[in-house]
């Protein structure tokens, strides 16, 4: 072994061992003893705990993401559901319109349409029975959990009446308009939208 190579040797083994005052102590305080284990395990900790900050900032911001649209799909399904109620609403208004024309023995007719934009029908009550005065837009939407009180029910004869065929004689057009203000379901600052719906069909009797 030449001069070199011994003296090489020598200086690796002299960096390995540890200092002198650390002879005969156990192995787990020579560990804690080596230069910058100690700065290296604070800064482990420290990028471990910004890490579980982090990931706990982004699982807040994902579930409350996932909640607004959430609600909002219940909110537009609670939307689609008051549109159909009206439309089906306005549908049995023309329905009962175009069959008491002016042929009928009560009849609808422009002076006289509270059987179709009338007051609800008591709770039971179908509101089909031509003696009363409940209407029967607001009684079909009554009975679907719709609150009617602000709801606006229109009957237009499309058709004037002359002086030989009154404007509900066959075969006129009667239109039927409702408007709803929707008020959303869970609020959070949403504005009440006005729903439209209408039905048109022509008078058969």
């Amino acid at each position: 072994m030449t001069k070199a190579s011994s003296t090489l040797m020598r200086g690796t083994l002299q960096r390995e061992q540890p200092p002198a005052a650390m002879w005969g102590q156990p192995p787990s305080a020579v560990r804690r003893a080596q230069p910058g284990s100690s700065s290296m395990s604070r800064s482990f900790k420290r990028r471990l705990r910004r890490d579980q900050g982090q990931a706990l900032i982004e699982f807040a911001l994902v579930i409350l993401l996932l909640f607004i649209t959430v609600l909002s799909i219940v909110e537009m399904i609670f939307f689609m559901h008051t549109y159909n109620v009206l439309a089906d609403s306005a549908k049995e208004g023309v329905r009962y319109a175009i069959v008491h024309g002016a042929n009928n023995g009560y009849p609808v007719s422009p002076a006289s349409t509270a059987k179709v934009d009338g007051p609800p029908a008591a709770s039971l009550t179908s509101g089909e029975d031509p003696t009363t005065t409940y209407g029967i837009v607001k009684t079909f939407a009554q009975y679907s959990l719709h609150d009617t009180t602000g709801m606006t029910v229109t009957v237009n004869y499309l058709d004037p009446g002359t002086a030989k065929k009154a404007a509900n004689a066959t075969p006129n057009r009667v239109q039927v308009v409702v408007a709803y203000p929707y008020k959303p379901f869970f609020g959070l600052g949403w504005p009440t939208i006005t729903v439209n719906a209408a039905a048109e069909g022509r008078i058969m009797n």
